[in-house]
């Protein structure tokens, strides 16, 4: 079998993010056969889009670190965001496991190439909806959505558009790629940014001249 398999996948709604499932759920050996891959990073069940699976962990371990490279997603949320709910996200919000990391985050129109939703989602008349383009570098348990969720905007829809300097890009749905070789090169430049020592002073202590 070849060595440091790295996939993307376009994850459907409703699809477990592992590759077994007691109750028959739709999880990932429904679309991917390459053995002895794991899916990386959380995305729940109910959220869709970019999902990195692999072989070899160090590769993406840079990836996974709190504060290290940002995960991009697109977010369908319920209300309007007024400028007070978008500079909370920017500098941080207060959950029950502590104050999130500063986020980049704007407002951003529907996207027009985005798929349909399996099964869609259910607006309500009386309440406007709206997309926002949301950056993080953290990676807590459903954080997007408690989040938004915080700021008085529910999260109705989430997709995962990129994780450091991988992108979603034009992958279909339930769809996975191999990366290409300049993605290769680019997540082994992170891995050797991690791995090089810090830089050091090694002259010899002494008094500092006046």
């Amino acid at each position: 079998m070849p060595v440091n398999q790295i996939l993307l996948f376009n994850k459907p709604h409703g699809v477990l993010t592992r590759f077994t499932d007691d109750g028959g759920r739709p999880n990932l050996s429904h679309f991917i056969e390459i053995p002895d891959v794991y899916p990386v990073g959380r995305l729940d069940a109910d959220s869709e889009g970019l999902l990195l699976l692999t072989d070899r962990a160090s590769l993406v371990d840079p990836l996974l670190r709190p504060g290290g490279k940002p995960k991009r997603y697109l977010v369908c949320v319920e209300g309007e965001p007024e400028a007070s709910a978008l500079e909370k996200l920017r500098t941080g919000v207060e959950l029950k496991d502590g104050k999130t990391l500063p986020a980049r985050v704007r407002e951003v129109a529907q996207p027009d190439w985005l798929w349909e939703r399996d099964p869609p989602i259910r607006f309500r008349k009386t309440v406007p909806t709206s997309w926002l383009e949301l950056e993080i570098r953290e990676g807590r348990n459903r954080q997007v959505r408690r989040m938004t969720a915080a700021v008085g905007l529910p999260t109705l829809r989430l997709v995962r558009v990129s994780f450091g300097p991988l992108e979603l890009g034009e992958l279909p749905l339930g769809q996975w790629r191999m990366v290409t070789r300049e993605e290769f090169k680019a997540l082994v430049a992170l891995e050797r940014a991690r791995r090089a020592p810090h830089s050091r002073d090694h002259r010899k202590p002494g008094r500092r001249g006046l």
